[in-house]
């Protein structure tokens, strides 16, 4: 079963008024079949694909005359052939109509080391991520628009879901393999041959490692703390690897978008506010498997079940950032009375909604702390303070105030 990618249509708008189109995330994620969705309904279309080592091979020994053609040439993983930007950068300059090359990369790009100019200018940059949930439900996907068109007066249906459903969709994640799997069992082989791989060949292709075994235990650690601030320092301690090989090394997983930092935010408004980033792991299923979650260990009262759903929440709002209506950042804030909010979007205007998760079927007003003190501190600039949670019902806990199910991230209508 393939599932109906939000990407492929926002690639298909860029190659219309765009000379390179980037479609650029994790391994596994499906860039290869949403691009070949794409060329193969494309008239006068090729591909070339730099897994295959002839091909790298002729890449490499002319560039410049494998890149020429007249219609659309998808050129796949193009990060093992970095050099090959410099040609397509001379090609569409020389023909700069829209729509002659669809990229795919497992790194974003400009950090790839010893890249050339890449394509300033020239070139739209698509990031593709693990499948939401809406993907997999074919269902709307439209939480972070919605929440700004309707703040507190958002509501959805009863979903019917409870806690022990949300814990299972966070373990299973959102990679398309994974997905297909229908058992614990099957998934955990899908993670442990992925971060194989992922040490192995996609880090190895961007970076010197010293010590493989160190990024695997870096990676486990990092898990462990998903949804806690990445404080460089105590990993290191931790670990007893050196501050700067853990930094490098966390960078690296950041660039070939295996974990991401979620900045801190603050304004003139709240100037006790601490600068470091949160954890997040791309996928919560790999973060799962990884920090040594499984369906029997979740239903242990002393489970992290609180850092995984906060993960995957976070998760889910981040790739619904990339096809929002318009662009907003996601941030999370933490200030030095202890005082914190899991996760803010903040538009260009200044606007901002405040998001707490919860892993309980039930919901307090205590639970709110953290929204209250951004109402206050931020007054009309608050559009709505949500805690979504794991019980059924949308419920008012005051001014702007509201909880809802977890649920309403896939279930919140994208337009009016």
């Amino acid at each position: 079963m393939l599932f109906p990618r939000r990407a492929q249509a926002m690639a298909m708008e860029a190659l219309t008024d765009t000379r390179v189109v980037v479609i650029n995330g994790a391994r596994q994620v499906g860039k290869s079949t949403l691009a070949q969705a794409i060329v193969r309904n494309a008239t006068g279309a090729r591909e070339l694909y730099l897994d295959q080592a002839a091909v790298r091979a002729a890449a490499r020994q002319d560039p410049d005359g494998i890149v020429h053609h007249d219609g659309l040439l998808l050129i796949d993983e193009i990060q093992r052939v970095p050099d090959l930007l410099l040609s397509i950068k001379r090609e569409v300059d020389a023909d700069p109509r829209p729509g002659r090359f669809l990229l795919t990369g497992s790194a974003r790009l400009l950090g790839l080391r010893d890249l050339p100019d890449a394509l300033p200018g020239r070139s739209e940059t698509i990031e593709l991520w693990p499948l939401s949930q809406g993907e997999i439900e074919q269902s709307p996907d439209g939480f972070v628009d919605a929440a700004f068109r309707y703040g507190p007066d958002l509501t959805i249906s009863r979903p019917g879901l409870r806690r022990s459903d949300y814990l299972n969709r966070a373990l299973r994640g959102g990679y398309p393999e994974a997905v297909h799997r229908s058992s614990h069992r099957r998934r955990a082989r899908f993670f442990e041959s992925y971060i194989s791989d992922l040490i192995n060949r996609d880090v190895k292709q961007v970076a010197d490692i010293e010590h493989p075994a160190d990024m695997r235990r870096l990676l486990n650690i990092l898990c462990g703390r998903m949804g806690g601030l990445a404080v460089i320092d105590n990993i290191s301690r931790d670990l007893g690897i050196a501050r700067n090989t853990v930094k490098r090394y966390v960078d690296l997983l950041d660039l070939v978008y295996v974990i991401r930092r979620i900045p801190a935010w603050s304004s003139n408004a709240t100037t006790r506010a601490i600068a470091t980033p949160k954890l997040l792991v791309v996928d919560s299923g790999l973060g799962a498997h990884l920090a040594g979650l499984t369906p029997s260990r979740v239903t242990d009262v002393t489970a992290p079940v609180g850092p995984l759903l906060e993960n995957f929440v976070l998760g889910e709002l981040a790739r619904q950032l990339t096809w929002a209506e318009e662009p907003i950042r996601l941030y999370h804030y933490r200030d030095r009375d202890g005082i914190e909010v899991d996760g803010i979007l903040e538009r260009a205007s200044g606007e901002v909604v405040g998001i707490e998760v919860k892993a309980a079927e039930t919901v307090r007003a205590d639970d709110f702390k953290g929204l209250q003190h951004l109402a206050r501190r931020l007054g009309d600039r608050l559009i709505a303070g949500y805690v979504l949670y794991a019980g059924q019902e949308t419920l008012p806990f005051g001014d702007r105030m509201r909880a809802l199910p977890l649920s309403a991230l896939w279930e919140a209508p994208s337009t009016p």
